[in-house]
């Protein structure tokens, strides 16, 4: 699957929101044909630093989707405007 068709999930293991984002994530993840990776913020430093009130944040490369609940509108517009 291309990058761009890759979304990122920046999530804590111990938050409860970014498991609800994940799980939310996964019926668009089935029409639409994406990828979902996720990254925990604790463990990269930089990524703490710049994200750490925010996690969990849905990412398109650098691009923020959304962040504490998933935005199904954003999602469907991203992938919409990507063809």
């Amino acid at each position: 699957m291309s990058a761009e068709r890759e979304l990122t999930v920046l999530s804590r293991e111990w938050c409860h929101l970014c498991h609800d984002l994940i799980a939310a994530l996964a019926p668009l993840q089935q029409e639409l044909g994406f990828s979902v990776r996720v990254v925990d913020v604790d463990a990269f430093p930089e990524l703490e630093a710049l994200w750490s009130e925010k996690v969990p944040v849905l990412l398109a490369g650098d691009r923020e989707l959304c962040h504490y609940f998933l935005d199904e509108a954003a999602v469907r517009a991203h992938f919409l405007r990507i063809g």
